[in-house]
């Protein structure tokens, strides 16, 4: 166990400097000093408690989730109806009373419309319930009830969508380490470190990015759309139309759009004659295939672009759009453009999400908590120098050095995975300088031991490291377990002491028992004592 031929020492020696090095930059930082641009600068992101920032609660409405599962099953009803072998024929579909039901005129067909329909309810995860209740009331009516078990189902689905929707934002306006997390079943809990003014951030988590084409029905009177009457199956929607003044009303029809999920990418442009801003748009093969098929069968008629369901635009389709791309236009500001841009590349909020909550933390009380982190951090360490200094000698200097390398790994490992530190980070840091010695302390005491066995120098050497590294593996790998259960289970401040928990345990095991055998092992070869002062 005492053997290190050279290729090995070089490996050891580049891990420990690689990662002790990329720990400069954030000890520079932290004290204040500049950085050289020229060389790479990994660094430690801090948290919120640490670096300030903006703390934002938003809160989905679980209603809203209901009517768009109505809305879906409507549509469906009315599409497997269609697809039937045999012409079915079917009285109004109705959503009211938060069920979709309708009259079928022969109840001979009641079964096949059964079969056609029993498809499209399945189960609702583990509860045992189906998310939609299929009842035929009175021989002929076809009744289709949602579930509290699928309705349940349906929120939290619609919850982790959004929750992920809103983390690919917050990515993508550049900002680093945000803390993304649900919290009960319709709340989501957005910090971002650094982030000082958080306007733009509400105004990019509050636009829900539901874009739709949807045809314009040119058939009612402008006077009963004034009165808001429109045709069965239109919709009345406002539209502030540039060539008028005031919004006028316009009818839409309320199925067989498309929507804006099938978007491949949007970017951010200008227009060529005008030279205002503009989204372009591009689709999904299957998206492009839907809007190719929509403009040609629909040339000279009016569509809406609807966002967040206002009217963006109402143009004339002049020609079949058979390229899969599409610009919208509609007074932007770059800025705006932009924002639009990145929400619709990042998917629509399957359900609205409203602020309830919001608070800016300064950074004095992180400078407070990082002065005092780094006191803790000192005298800890100090402590446990003189102490194992004082009761080891040469092999408490090795110990020393162990301590200190590792307090540099710790450091650059987090900037390399560029982690977050927090205040129960900075905890967690605080308890593996601690920690980090009982290693050596297993190792010495066990030297010890051997050589009051009478083992000669070398011997009781090599024994108390193989012997000791049982138990010190032992003990970090309960550890790990540990920290990765509070990690996988815990929340963000849980996280954090979690993963500085990781890696410390690891970096200590790594310089208390294969970095001090080396030296140890370098220092018998060279010195050959004939016995030990430990």
């Amino acid at each position: 166990m005492l053997e290190f031929p050279t290729w090995k020492k070089v490996w050891l020696w580049a891990i420990t400097l690689v990662f002790a090095l990329s720990a400069l930059p954030s000890i520079f930082s932290v004290a204040g000093l500049p950085w050289p641009a020229a060389l790479p600068s990994p660094r430690v992101n801090l948290g919120l408690d640490l670096a300030g920032g903006s703390h934002i609660l938003l809160e989905a409405n679980p209603e809203q989730v209901k009517r768009q599962r109505l809305e879906t099953m409507e549509e469906d009803v009315r599409a497997r109806l269609r697809q039937a072998s045999n012409p079915i024929r079917v009285g109004d579909i109705s959503t009211a009373n938060g069920s979709v039901s309708f009259l079928v005129a022969d109840k001979t067909q009641v079964d096949q419309v059964r079969e056609l329909l029993q498809t499209l309810t399945s189960g609702a995860q583990l509860t045992g319930q189906r998310d939609w209740d299929f009842n035929v009331i009175d021989e002929t009516r076809i009744v289709l009830t949602p579930t509290q078990a699928g309705v349940d189902q349906a929120v939290s689905q619609a919850m982790d969508t959004a929750t992920e929707v809103v983390r690919k934002r917050i990515d993508a306006l550049g900002t680093r380490e945000p803390t993304i997390i649900r919290q009960g079943a319709d709340r989501i809990v957005v910090q971002v470190p650094g982030l000082k003014d958080p306007t733009a951030l509400k105004n990019l988590l509050g636009q829900t990015a539901k874009l739709e084409f949807k045809l314009v029905d040119d058939t009612p009177l402008a006077s009963d759309l004034q009165q808001g009457i429109v045709p069965p199956g239109d919709e009345l929607v406002a539209f502030a139309d540039p060539a008028k003044d005031g919004a006028v009303p316009l009818a839409l029809k309320r199925l067989g759009g498309i929507k804006g999920d099938q978007l491949s990418n949007a970017q951010q442009g200008f227009d060529d004659r005008t030279n205002a801003a503009i989204v372009t748009i591009t689709f999904d093969q299957a998206g492009g295939a839907k809007f190719a098929k929509l403009t040609t069968e629909n040339v000279n008629r009016r569509f809406a672009i609807v966002l967040d369901g206002k009217i963006l635009s109402a143009p004339v389709i002049q020609e079949p759009i058979i390229g899969g791309t599409a610009r919208i236009s509609g007074n932007f500001t770059v800025e705006t453009a932009n924002q639009l841009a990145i929400a619709l590349r990042s998917g629509a909020l399957p359900v609205d999400l409203k602020v309830v909550e919001e608070r800016s933390v300064g950074p004095d009380l992180g400078a407070d908590s990082i002065q005092k982190g780094l006191i803790a951090i000192g005298v800890g360490t100090l402590a446990v120098v003189l102490f194992i200094l004082v009761t080891y000698g040469r092999f408490g200097i090795y110990a020393d050095l162990a301590l200190v390398v590792n307090v540099l790994m710790i450091l650059g490992v987090m900037a390399l995975l560029n982690t977050t530190l927090t205040l129960p980070g900075i905890a967690g840091f605080v308890l593996t300088i601690g920690a980090a010695v009982d290693a050596n302390v297993l190792i010495n005491e066990r030297i010890r031991e051997e050589r009051k066995r009478g083992r000669r120098v070398v011997q009781a050497v090599e024994m108390g490291y193989k012997e000791a590294s049982r138990a010190i593996f032992d003990a970090n790998i309960t550890n790990v377990i540990a920290a990765a259960l509070m990690f996988f289970f815990g929340s963000g401040p849980v996280k954090g002491f979690a993963v500085v928990l990781v890696i410390g345990v690891i970096t200590s095991v790594f310089t208390a028992v294969t970095m001090t055998r080396m030296w140890v092992a370098g220092w018998l070869r060279k010195a050959r004592p004939h016995d030990l002062n430990i």
